[in-house]
């Protein structure tokens, strides 16, 4: 039975995982952990857990994701986002590990009106996607035996995410204004933990970057209109322009990924964003 480590194993897409699990016990023995059972900021850690459990599959699951608190607390950001993912690649070298590490589409500037394929420029605007990208160039450069999954404006039924905000502010609110002018491709958790345990099943594997998400693009205003229809919210909802919302951190304005590699490789076809977003809303307002 091979084995593999889920970092992150508390947050959206370790939850995810750890909900489709079971389907796979026959084959694997997933060994779920977090910040206290597995730090990856301590490469002693790291190597001692490495040599414990000796994992065919290592999916670093774990992230700094706060994008605008990445703006002050920078060394913290690239600690976990690019120190922690040097650890696990060193490890997964050592003991023979296919890593499996999740990205973003914040590593591209978003000012192009086309979709970035996985060779595209990257030129994160702030620390968050600054990081994010050193964790794989630091993935890649330790270890040949990686395969880096960039993905967008991830959500699912688990922890915080825009979805769950929404419905929260919608109980609350009689009306509220969300930017139209970013352009991205919501995701849902849950199939990113599929196309995951579908890249593991593979019988030959590719390594190098590729690019998940739902598809197809689409604005934060135009999302949070679906969530709204999908969970009959009467709240009216205005748009605004990037410059009415200011944040600390700056967003791509269009941060599109093309997905044909995956699916002409791995042969994993992305699902309708509208969909996997109608099936995680009847989740939560049931």
């Amino acid at each position: 039975m091979k084995k593999i480590i889920v970092t992150g194993g508390n947050g959206q897409l370790g939850n995810c995982i750890t909900k489709i699990a079971p389907d796979f016990e026959l084959d694997y023995e997933f060994i779920f952990t977090d910040s206290q059972t597995l730090d990856i900021t301590d490469e002693n850690g790291v190597n001692e857990f490495f040599h414990t459990h000796k994992p065919d599959f290592c999916i670093n699951a774990s992230a700094y994701t706060a994008v605008d608190l990445a703006e002050t607390e920078t060394d913290k950001a690239f600690a976990v986002n690019a120190g922690g993912v040097a650890h696990l690649a060193k490890a997964c070298k050592e003991y023979n590990t296919t890593l499996i590490h999740v990205s973003t589409d914040y590593v591209f500037d978003g000012d192009t009106n086309l979709c970035y394929s996985e060779d595209d420029f990257t030129n994160p605007n702030g620390v968050y996607g600054a990081s994010k990208l050193k964790g794989e160039e630091l993935a890649l450069d330790l270890n040949t035996e990686t395969i880096i999954l960039r993905t967008s404006w991830l959500y699912s039924e688990f922890n915080k995410n825009f979805v769950k905000t929404m419905l929260n502010l919608f109980s609350q609110k009689e009306e509220l204004g969300i930017v139209a002018d970013q352009f991205g491709q919501p995701t849902n958790a849950n199939d990113l933990a599929e196309a995951i345990m579908e890249i593991i099943e593979s019988p030959e594997k590719v390594y190098g970057i590729f690019h998940f998400s739902n598809y197809p693009e689409t604005t934060w205003f135009e999302f949070a209109r679906k969530i709204a229809e999908f969970s009959n919210s009467s709240v009216k909802l205005n748009p605004l322009t990037t410059e009415q919302y200011p944040t600390p951190a700056t967003r791509p304005r269009r941060s599109t990924m093309c997905l044909d590699k995956i699916e002409e490789i791995y042969k994993i076809e992305p699902k309708y964003w509208e969909n996997s977003l109608e099936e995680c809303v009847n989740q939560l307002t049931q």
